[in-house]
């Protein structure tokens, strides 16, 4: 039986959930390894110390086990049984401590006593634990042994691009992060879309636009990614990072910071024809890597999909976002939404009424027997009408679908059937009226 796109999504979550990932060392590079497995991949690896923009590329991490002892050497707080337990990027420590030194680097949500929150100290040489308010209560000891054996050395920033050649050299970005340990959500369900697009986009037997699919650690991988790549910022026509779209929210779209992008004119119109709990948000500097394409510098039309927004959902950043959390049919949900987006970008155009002078004699062409046998033949008919009148060497198949209030692909049919009857033709084609 073939496997739907959803559960082959969910699969890949599945397979990349335990892997205990930061924003270097080896379980990022386990996890290209994996989505190397997916689809070809070209990896660049950037050494410690190579300054990026106004940045400098950090000392890798890598940890091998943690753990906190109380007196009779039972492990109460354990690095095996979650990978979250662990502050990100913590220095390697190996002591004793009395309980309220310890307090200090300890963190726990007690809102929800059972879940453990995700911490990260990136850029800040500290160390510290995540556990359970419960079971942080439940410390009673007067001192603890506590052990990170983790290791920050001279290495490499790694991150990956894979790329679906177009007619046009002219590219349409995706960007997901994948820096987080084991948080389905914030993470491996945008991993996971992006590999599915990315096989979807090249089983397609022709595309306008070529894509591109970069596979990054957050925010320190997009600003490595475009200092070396300046120039190639250029060919982005538009671009989308993907992030919390495996949820059973409805969807949210941030537009770009340009507000009017063709993508953002894009998600909001297939969101508005999907139901009513889509919302679209402007754009703010704050997020995820949408911020950095997004700089003043830059600039680029790059927007962001979720379904529920990133720090809006109480999983959020916790050990709640697990496999429990993301569905199948949530995956698969955005996915034919992303999809949706890409036909639009795919099939835009304008196109111009070689008939403009009053409305053309439909009947003469046979069009009303076209629409005469469809049971919505006025609505049909007004589509048609909408298409005439608006095709005027100005307007893009999306401006009259956003216009009219029709679905895009709606408009695009009509647009094929008015070109084959030669009452339309395409900007930039050799069609002479006759």
């Amino acid at each position: 039986m073939t496997t739907s796109p959803g559960a082959a999504m969910y699969s890949l979550i599945e397979k990349l959930y335990p892997i205990c990932r930061s924003i270097t060392g080896a379980g990022l590079s386990e996890t290209l390894d994996i989505i190397g497995d997916e689809i070809a991949l070209q990896r660049s690896a950037v050494p410690t110390g190579t300054r990026v923009l106004d940045w400098t590329v950090p000392k890798q991490w890598d940890i091998r086990d943690a753990w906190i002892k109380d007196r009779n050497g039972r492990r109460v707080v354990d690095f095996q049984t979650s990978n979250l337990h662990v502050v990100s990027y913590s220095v390697p420590v190996r002591t004793r401590v009395s309980r309220v030194e310890l307090d200090r680097h300890l963190f726990s949500l007690p809102d929800h006593p059972d879940w453990i929150p995700y911490r990260t100290s990136y850029y800040n040489e500290t160390w510290g634990f995540c556990l359970s308010h419960r079971a942080r209560q439940a410390m009673t000891d007067d001192s603890y042994e506590v052990c990170i054996d983790s290791s920050l050395t001279d290495g490499v920033l790694e991150y990956a691009e894979h790329v679906v050649p177009g007619d046009s050299e002219e590219e349409v970005l995706i960007s997901c992060h994948i820096c987080h340990p084991s948080l389905c959500n914030d993470n491996l369900s945008g991993i996971s879309l992006a590999v599915q697009l990315a096989r979807h986009l090249a089983a397609a037997p022709r595309r306008r636009w070529s894509y591109r699919f970069l596979f990054i650690p957050g925010t320190i991988g997009s600003i490595t990614w475009l200092a070396r790549n300046r120039e190639a910022t250029g060919r982005i026509r538009n671009g989308l990072v993907l992030t919390c779209v495996g949820d059973p929210g409805g969807f949210t779209y941030k537009r770009s910071r340009r507000g009017n992008a063709e993508i953002d004119r894009a998600f909001e119109h297939v969101l508005a024809h999907l139901d009513a709990t889509s919302a679209i948000q402007d754009f703010f500097p704050y997020g995820y890597d949408e911020r950095q394409f997004c700089s003043p510098g830059f600039n680029l039309p790059v927007g962001c999909v979720m379904r529920s927004p990133h720090g809006e959902f109480p999983e959020y950043h916790t050990s709640a976002d697990d496999l429990g959390f993301v569905r199948p049919e949530s995956l698969q949900e955005s996915l034919n939404v992303c999809i949706d987006v890409f036909e639009v970008l795919e099939h835009n155009a304008i196109y111009t009424n070689r008939e403009p002078f009053g409305e053309p004699q439909l009947g003469r062409r046979g069009l009303y027997d076209v629409i005469g046998g469809d049971s919505r033949s006025a609505e049909r008919q007004l589509d048609m009408l909408w298409v005439l009148n608006l095709c005027d060497g100005e307007h893009t198949l999306l401006d009259i679908a956003t216009r009219a209030g029709i679905p895009f692909a709606r408009v695009l049919g009509i647009a094929r059937v008015l070109a084959a009857k030669d009452l339309l033709k395409e900007a930039g084609t050799d069609c002479v009226s006759s």
